[in-house]
């Protein structure tokens, strides 16, 4: 491939490079044992590049005809093809591999030859990002030494961004420059938890101050100030706030002497009282790619997160809970959506009756509500009403939210062939206006307090529907939990990786503990120790668990089969 540069010039100054006996610069490229002289005109070079014309002039001697520089740090092969290029605006990359491309794209960066450097930036980013993945730390050491290669630069930060861990087990970390981390961790898209940014930043702060070891129970206070100047441009870009509290208490305050005095006292307070009400200013968890979670056209990620702690009541009555960092126990399901499966009752039954443990977004038309209800129960077209102790309703509407519990399980849920997904008597209610009308859209969509704790709209007027949505939720388990299962069949558990045999020395309480926060750790159990009975033992233990971890919002269901199996 061939590119022709300079169209506008008619002169072509390829036959006077050619013409080696009259010449008034001698440059010498690369270094030993492979040093070239090339002989070049002043008046060429001085007029194409600015770094050759300063770097003549220096050397330049007033009563020398010649003047002499040295390139050391430009291969012979390299600078043969810029100075084709100086000459004749003719770049030829034919032959050449993605290597010596990236060196001609250096050598252009060094001798300020912007047109060159533009271009064959594009170049490499279109036609070789798999190269410089593979090459990864040439490619940003030597981007970041430069002011020009900003594309470059970009390339480097979005692929450190999706990948960080493989990234940065390619360099070495410490000796970043500071603009680079600080770019990378100003990303909201950077998929890295926020203790391991925090982590990373303390490891860079500590390579910077070699005279510190890394336990900060042995500062002095000189040694804290000297961190906190060190890092004074890191600190507001961590998002402190979406840490859990054991990693404030055990990653975070032994470090509070460098840290802000309000910040950490807005943090202490956020973990000690779940009243408090959070300031506008404090940034949302990082936008972390998911693979359990389908896209939705209503909600995202955080709200995805603060649905799954209301389901399995984790900090869900703390108004920082988020804040926190993502917390994704469930795979969401989608079993239907109104814009492309339709709004009518029939679409709706079609293909959500019979499905258990569902979420339920609805967007209200011409607002920036979302409303919704969590469903443990199956759907159904009975015309009965469900009882459950677990189903909620909520509303968001920017930065506002409301949970509303149900406050009586016997009217939890409403079923009828003429309604969609619907809460309580008149709490939520999605549906057509005639009740034998199951085939016509929604139009007679309410919210009125009955039989759940709160209301979740500020009016009870009828709202329309822009779209919604309705998804089947799944508890994943590991492949190591998965193991002692495997030989069973049961369709509600989706596995992470492939099964492996279990671990030598693999703690069974620990795996009952795990699988206790489930929706469906009943089932689970059931299959695990027997379908029809549970051993008395097996109940025993679990039940020193719950007693043990707390688990009160699940004791309920737990108390309920202990008695039913042990005849309590």
């Amino acid at each position: 491939m061939s590119i022709q540069f300079f169209s506008k010039l008619s002169q072509n100054y390829i036959e006077i490079l050619e013409d080696n006996e009259y010449y008034d610069v001698t440059i010498e490229v690369g270094e030993d044992p492979n040093v070239k002289i090339f002989r070049a005109h002043m008046i060429i070079l001085c007029h194409r590049s600015s770094f050759l014309r300063r770097t003549i002039t220096s050397n330049k001697k007033n009563n020398d005809v010649l003047a002499h520089i040295k390139l050391s740090n430009i291969s012979p092969k390299t600078f043969q093809i810029i100075l084709r290029y100086l000459y004749g605006g003719i770049l030829s990359l034919n032959g050449q591999d993605t290597l010596d491309i990236f060196k001609i794209l250096i050598a252009a960066d060094e001798l300020l030859l912007h047109e060159l450097v533009d271009y064959l930036q594009k170049h490499l980013i279109e036609n070789y990002t798999g190269w410089i993945e593979q090459h990864f730390e040439l490619t940003y050491r030597k981007s970041f030494q430069s002011n020009n290669l900003l594309e470059l630069q970009q390339l480097c930060t979005d692929l450190m961004a999706k990948t960080p861990e493989k990234i940065f087990k390619s360099l070495d970390f410490t000796s970043l420059p500071e603009k680079s981390i600080i770019s990378l961790i100003k990303r909201d898209d950077l998929q890295m938890k926020e203790i391991e940014i925090w982590e990373h930043v303390l490891k860079w702060g500590l390579a910077q101050n070699q005279t510190l070891i890394s336990d900060p129970e042995t500062w002095t206070d000189d040694n804290f100030k000297m961190m906190e100047n060190t890092l004074q441009n890191f600190l507001p870009l961590i998002r402190f706030f979406s840490l859990s509290s054991k990693e404030f208490l055990h990653k975070v305050s032994p470090y509070k002497k460098f840290l802000n005095h309000q910040l950490y006292k807005d943090l202490l307070n956020s973990y000690m009282d779940p009243d408090i009400e959070p300031n506008n200013n404090i940034p949302l968890p990082r936008k972390l790619k998911i693979n359990n979670v389908v896209e939705s056209n209503i909600v995202n990620l955080n709200i995805i997160s603060t649905i799954s702690r209301w389901i399995d009541k984790v900090d869900y009555n703390n108004k920082f809970s988020h804040l926190r960092e993502l917390y994704l126990p469930y795979k969401f399901e989608l079993l239907l959506r109104g814009s492309r499966n339709g709004f009518t009752p029939k679409n709706f039954h079609e293909l959500c009756d019979n499905k258990s443990n569902t979420v339920t977004f609805i967007k209200v038309k011409g607002t920036d509500e979302i409303l919704g209800g969590y469903n443990p129960l199956v759907w159904n077209s009975s015309s009965d009403l469900g009882q459950s102790l677990d189903s909620f309703i909520f509303s968001f509407k920017n930065k506002d939210l409301i949970l509303s519990y149900v406050s009586n399980m016997n009217r939890a849920i409403n079923y009828c062939n003429a309604f969609g997904p619907s809460f309580g008597v008149n709490d939520l209610i999605i549906s057509h206006s005639s009740i034998l009308n199951d085939k016509s859209p929604f139009n007679y969509n309410r919210c009125k307090q009955k039989n759940y704790e709160k209301r979740i709209r500020d009016t009870e007027d009828k709202f329309d529907i822009e779209d919604y949505e309705e998804y089947i939720l799944y508890f994943e388990i590991s492949s190591s939990e998965f193991a002692i299962i495997k030989n069973r069949n049961w369709q509600r558990i989706r596995i992470q990786e492939n099964p492996n045999e279990i671990p030598t020395g693999y703690d069974e309480l620990n795996m009952l503990k795990t699988i206790l926060i489930s929706c469906h750790f009943l089932e689970i159990i059931q299959i695990l120790y027997g379908e029809s009975y549970l051993d008395k033992e097996v109940l025993e233990t679990i039940l020193n668990i719950v007693l043990y971890y707390n688990y009160n919002d699940l004791g309920y269901k737990i108390m309920k089969i202990i008695k039913k199996n042990m005849n309590v």
